[in-house]
């Protein structure tokens, strides 16, 4: 089946790529999740708008990174989340959780895609991800989970 990538999927390709794949897994997995639509004449016109909204979004240049680089060493990123009296939180600290945080903190706007969690973060303290910011280029961030 012939279908058009909406989101990043692993293994597969970008948003706006036409690709071919199994028909079981295009209308099981890809198409219910909102991670692709079915190619039609009138979706090519669909994959330039996503194509666009790709380029806009995505780092370009070497040197673009590597201002985005400085800016993120810059800042000191807080992120309050509700936490009991051992210091454990209630849930998780998610990419989005710390892209949302930098961008609060006065930074960059950073894709939740491209937060790299080592360990899932479950209690207050110091933490550290990592965030590719380019293929060449990433970058390691310090942040604080403090209880609200």
């Amino acid at each position: 089946m012939k279908i058009i990538l909406t989101n990043e999927v692993n293994g597969l390709g970008s948003a706006g790529d036409v690709i071919e794949v199994k028909d079981g897994y295009a209308r099981n997995y890809l198409i219910p999740r909102g991670f692709a639509m079915r190619w039609t004449k009138g979706g090519e016109k669909d994959v330039e708008q996503i194509r666009r909204a790709r380029r806009i979004r995505e780092i370009a240049t070497l040197e673009q990174a590597n201002e985005i680089k400085a800016q993120l060493a810059a800042i000191k990123i807080k992120l309050q989340t509700r936490a009991g009296d051992t210091g454990r939180l209630f849930g998780s600290v998610t990419p989005a959780d710390i892209a949302s945080a930098i961008k609060d903190a006065g930074g960059p706007v950073v894709d939740k895609r491209r937060v790299a969690l080592g360990a899932p973060i479950k209690t207050v303290g110091s933490h550290q991800v990592t965030v590719s910011l380019h293929p060449e280029v990433s970058v390691k961030i310090d942040f604080e989970v403090v209880a609200a």
